[in-house]
């Protein structure tokens, strides 16, 4: 009995050819997106200066918030993970996942995945 799929390399090379003719942004776009949608154990660390004043972690990901009404980039980005309250780089029993957001004008982060 034949099987009605397509073959994975078929699809992969779909994509490529496909991808090729898209500009720099759009492959930015895609690619944000299959992460997003794959997620990432994301860690965020905001600084006050060059002290460390906050740390979020088990992020999936980062989204820049968007207008409503006319749908470009605002100056914030927020996101889920869990404040780690004593900066130790566990989530504690005690430490809860919170959502939060950050300014691109007042504050100095990195946000990087969990090498761990």
């Amino acid at each position: 009995m034949m099987k009605n799929s397509v073959p994975a390399a078929v699809i992969l090379m779909a994509a490529a050819l496909l991808g090729s003719g898209c500009t720099q942004e759009t492959q930015n776009r895609i690619g944000r997106s299959i992460q997003n949608w794959t997620g990432t154990n994301g860690i965020l660390e905001v600084y006050a200066g060059d002290k460390l004043a906050k740390r979020f972690i088990k992020i999936d990901k980062l989204s820049t918030a968007a207008g409503t009404s006319d749908n470009t980039d605002r100056p914030y980005r927020y996101g889920y993970g869990v404040l780690d309250a004593n900066l130790n780089g566990v989530a504690d029993k005690d430490e809860k996942q919170v959502y939060f957001e950050f300014s691109d004008y007042s504050t100095s982060y990195i946000f990087f995945a969990d090498p761990n």
